[in-house]
């Protein structure tokens, strides 16, 4: 059997509510990997490519503004 075997595989991650988030930095000082920045606007940004999905930053926010997509 020489059979090519495809799977699709989502990586979970982390993504701002931005209506929500008071840029408190609150998530940038919790998150292990320092993928999580204030942006221009003052509003949190996750880099996708970091994020291992830890949960550290919903856990801190006081507004719940980081959910899993």
């Amino acid at each position: 059997w020489n059979k090519k075997i495809k799977k699709e595989v989502r990586i979970m991650a982390y993504k701002i509510d931005d209506e929500k988030c008071i840029g408190c930095g609150a998530c940038v000082e919790a998150c292990p990997m320092g993928c999580i920045k204030l942006g221009e606007e003052g509003k949190a940004e996750i880099d996708k490519t970091i994020c291992i999905s830890c949960g550290s930053c919903a856990a801190t926010c006081p507004v719940e503004a980081p959910f899993e997509e």
